[in-house]
C-alpha cells in the first residue's frame, strides 16, 4: 500500500510539472509568434520584390445570409437571380477555424513579380503552351444585344497570354497578372519555395503555396467576426476608393460603359487597377489590399458547388480550382467576400483570373 501511495504521488508530481513545462511552451510559442500585420519583403532578385503580411490564427464565418443573396442579386448588387452563383456560397454562414498562422501577399502577384519567376525558371504558361489558349476581351464587341442572341465580351483566343491579355493598353509592371492558370500559380510558389529554401531563408515547416480557400475568406473578411457582404461592412456606398469593379468609367476608345450594374462612381478603371492603387483605404483590417474586385483569385483547394470547407477540399476527379473575390468587369453584388466560383480546369486561364501567393504550413 505505501508503495502504491508513493507512486501516485510521484505520478501527480510530474504531472504537475509538465503541465507547467506546456504552459510555459505555449508562453514561448505566444511570445515568438510574429505580431498581426507584421510584413517583410521577400527578394525575387533582379531589384523585385514581393510582400507578405502575417495573419494569426482565427475564427471566422464562411458563407452569405439569405438576406445577403438578395441583395446580391437585387437593384444594387445586380447579379443575376434565379441561377445557382449564390447557392456556392452555402445556406447559411458556418463557424470557420483556422488553425495555424500564415503570410499572406499584401496584392495579387503582378506582372513584374511574375515576369522575374519565367526570366529565371525558364517557364511556359499554360495559354503559352503548344495549343494554349486564354479567355480575353473581344475588341469587336459592342453590347450584350439582349434582344437577339446574347454576345458576351470574351472569346477564346490563342496567341494571347500574361504578356498580352488582349486590352487596349498594356500591362505594365505594377499590374496584377492575368491570363495564368492554377497551375501556373503553383509554378510561381514552387519556384519561390525553392529559392528562398536554398537562400535559407525559408523558415522551417513552411512553404510558399496558394492560400487554401479558409484561409482565403479568412484573410479576406480582415479580422471580422460577422457575416458582411465586404470586408469594410454592408454598404456598398462604402466602397468607393476602396475597390476595382464595373463603376462609371468609359471603355478604352469607347464612349460607353461596362453595361449592367454597377458601382455609382468612377473607380479610374474600365478595365483592372493597378495592385494596392487605393493605398490604405484600400486595405482591410489584416492590411491586405484588394481582396474584393480587381481579379479573380486562384485558391488551393478544388472546387465544391455545395460550400466551402475547413480542411481542404482535393477531389481525384475533374478537378476545378476554386476562384474568389470577383474581378474588374464585376457587378458589386459579385465581388463580396462570400463569392465563389469554380475554374473550368487547371489549365484554364482568363483576363480576369490571377492569384495571390501564402506562406504557411504544407497543405497538398
Amino acid at each position: 500500500m505505501r508503495r502504491l501511495t508513493v507512486s501516485i504521488s510521484t505520478c501527480w508530481s510530474l504531472l504537475l510539472i509538465a503541465v507547467c513545462f506546456h504552459v510555459d511552451l505555449a508562453r514561448v510559442a505566444r511570445a515568438t509568434e510574429p505580431k498581426q500585420g507584421t510584413a517583410k519583403q521577400i527578394d525575387l532578385g533582379g531589384g523585385v520584390s514581393l510582400e507578405v503580411v502575417y495573419i494569426p490564427p482565427g475564427e471566422f464565418l464562411m458563407g452569405s445570409t439569405p438576406e445577403e443573396k438578395a441583395w446580391a442579386t437585387g437593384i444594387e448588387g445586380g447579379a443575376q437571380p434565379g441561377t445557382d452563383r449564390e447557392s456556392y456560397e452555402g445556406e447559411r454562414p458556418r463557424p470557420m477555424r483556422v488553425k495555424d498562422g500564415f503570410w499572406m501577399g499584401r496584392t495579387e502577384v503582378s506582372v513584374g513579380q511574375f515576369r522575374r519567376f519565367v526570366e529565371e525558371s525558364k517557364y511556359v504558361s499554360d495559354a503559352e503552351q503548344p495549343g494554349g489558349k486564354t479567355q480575353c476581351f473581344d475588341p469587336e464587341w459592342n453590347g450584350y444585344q439582349f434582344s437577339k442572341s446574347v454576345a458576351y465580351p470574351w472569346k477564346t483566343m490563342p496567341g494571347k497570354s500574361w504578356r498580352d491579355p488582349n486590352f487596349a493598353f498594356p500591362l505594365k509592371d505594377h499590374f496584377p497578372v492575368v491570363c495564368v492558370s492554377w497551375n501556373d500559380g503553383r509554378a510561381f510558389c514552387k519556384w519561390l519555395t525553392q529559392r528562398e529554401r536554398a537562400a535559407g531563408r525559408l523558415p522551417a515547416g513552411l512553404e510558399y503555396r496558394l492560400p487554401a480557400e479558409t484561409e482565403w475568406e479568412y484573410a479576406c473578411r480582415g479580422g471580422s467576426k460577422d457575416s458582411q457582404y465586404f470586408w469594410w461592412g454592408n454598404e456598398l456606398s462604402d466602397g468607393e476608393g476602396r475597390l476595382n469593379i464595373s463603376a462609371i468609367d468609359f471603355l478604352p476608345g469607347r464612349q460607353r460603359t461596362w453595361p449592367l450594374g454597377k458601382a455609382p462612381w468612377s473607380d479610374g478603371y474600365s478595365f483592372v487597377s493597378p495592385v494596392d492603387h487605393y493605398g490604405e483605404k484600400g486595405r482591410n483590417g489584416f492590411g491586405i489590399a484588394d481582396m474584393c474586385g480587381g481579379v479573380w483569385e486562384v485558391i488551393l483547394d478544388d472546387f465544391d458547388p455545395k460550400r466551402g470547407h475547413e480542411e481542404l477540399h482535393v477531389v481525384t476527379e475533374n478537378p476545378r480550382p476554386v476562384c474568389r473575390g470577383g474581378n474588374y468587369f464585376d457587378v458589386p453584388g459579385n465581388a463580396r467576400c462570400a463569392v465563389r466560383l469554380g475554374l473550368q480546369s487547371t489549365s484554364y486561364s482568363d483576363s480576369r483570373d490571377g492569384f495571390r501567393i501564402c506562406l504557411g504550413v504544407p497543405r497538398r
